[in-house]
């Protein structure tokens, strides 16, 4: 009666009537989750086609444009869009530049030789990239390497490669877990899919398979390690067809141009790319209107299939070379340093030893997988907090010596 006196004074709607359908039903009215590929530019403001002076291109995604430069070294297989969500979340907390590379025979970076990733050659190769993008003037750089790339950031700064090197990050990378892995590697590698009917299937099964556990990260980070399985043109280069955005080339020298000296190698597939600038997350393209920023399946080319970037098992020859002796080596850098680890059991005894005596700080991010920058980039920029401490030294002047910054890089 009171319900019913309810509804003719205030004109209260009916009660809807109790669901009764079967769980099939109930499982139609749940919304489908979108896997459907996300375009470099939600998360980054510029990418640039970095030519060495040995004439290799570098694909770099950048976000942010003065301060401390944080330069992200991606896993293996993956690519430098595995840091588009941590680069958003950092600028977002200080006043920063994040500089991401497609390291050799990854992602979009062509190099003479794609097939030599010996830890001497990339870590070469990150110096030479910082070279050609900074020139004599470098500003404080702190080195944040995953997986694979921890690695070559630790042989990068053991080498001295980087004069004005602030720091080091190491995400989930271990000497001895590493290397205890590596028996069952190859194993690994084939229990993968080696064809996907579309990009959206490869983004699906990496949030099914846990490689990636963060859905956003996966479609976006995804993109960069698939490529054609008939033209082998990479993932990232076609989102761009459908995109319509243009790439940047950045040379040592004014007069550089895509044929010459600077010339793409024969091999590639893809096109030279234009020199005019690409645009930013605020700028308008034709895919603007897609849902969620999205690009649906049918706005990319689904007439064939996709399969890996980069075949990972023909790498095994260089798996030692990356991980041997990685613990003495990480505790010899002299700039300040942190491990980022999944969890506490991968340590392994130099390191319990070093953590232990205050060599490094540490940073355990349980509930995640591998890839704990994708799988949690709120909470891993935690731990760049600390970089406000820098950003004020750095207001007011240039470049930042490594022995005024580092004891005040707290957390480093």
């Amino acid at each position: 009666m009171e319900k019913q006196m309810m509804k003719q004074r205030f004109g209260l709607p009916p009660m809807p009537p109790i669901a009764t359908g079967s769980a099939g039903k109930r499982k139609h009215l749940m919304r489908k989750k979108d896997y459907s590929p996300l375009h470099w530019d939600k998360y980054f403001e510029r990418k640039h086609d970095v030519i060495t002076t040995a004439g290799n291109s570098f694909r770099v995604y950048e976000r942010g444009h003065d301060g401390p430069v944080l330069l992200f070294l991606h896993g293996g297989g993956f690519s430098a869009l595995s840091w588009a969500l941590i680069s958003t979340e950092v600028t977002s907390l200080v006043r920063c530049r994040c500089v991401a590379i497609d390291l050799r025979g990854h992602g979009d970076t062509v190099t003479s030789d794609d097939t030599d990733l010996s830890a001497e050659r990339m870590s070469s190769d990150v110096g030479d990239v910082v070279l050609s993008l900074f020139e004599d003037n470098p500003p404080p750089i702190l080195l944040v390497g995953h997986s694979m790339g921890g690695a070559i950031a630790v042989h990068t700064a053991i080498r001295g490669l980087i004069p004005t090197l602030i720091g080091i990050a190491v995400i989930d990378v271990v000497e001895g877990t590493a290397l205890d892995a590596l028996s069952s590697m190859q194993s690994f590698l084939r229990g993968r899919p080696k064809i996907f009917d579309t990009m959206d299937k490869a983004i699906e099964w990496a949030v099914r398979s846990g490689q990636i556990q963060n859905l956003e990260s996966a479609r976006v980070s995804m993109v960069g390690q698939l490529k054609s399985a008939e033209s082998e043109e990479t993932g990232a280069e076609e989102l761009e067809h459908s995109h319509g955005s243009s790439t940047d080339v950045i040379t040592e020298e004014a007069e550089d141009d895509c044929e010459g000296d600077n010339q793409r190698s024969a091999d590639s597939k893809r096109p030279c790319p234009s020199i005019s600038p690409s645009p930013s997350s605020g700028s308008t393209c034709s895919s603007s209107s897609l849902e969620s920023s999205g690009l649906s399946s049918s706005a990319v080319h689904q007439g064939h299939k996709y399969t890996w970037r980069i075949d990972l098992s023909r790498t095994e020859k260089f798996w030692k070379g990356w991980f041997e002796g990685l613990s003495q080596k990480f505790l010899s850098c002299p700039a300040p340093k942190m491990l980022i680890l999944a969890g506490p059991d991968r340590l392994d005894k130099d390191l319990t030893i070093g953590q232990m005596q205050g060599k490094f700080q540490m940073n355990l991010l349980p509930q995640c997988g591998h890839a704990v920058h994708e799988d949690l980039p709120d909470k891993d920029v935690v731990s760049w907090h600390d970089l406000r401490a820098l950003e004020k030294q750095t207001d007011n002047c240039g470049t930042q010596r490594r022995s005024s910054t580092g004891s005040q890089l707290v957390g480093y």
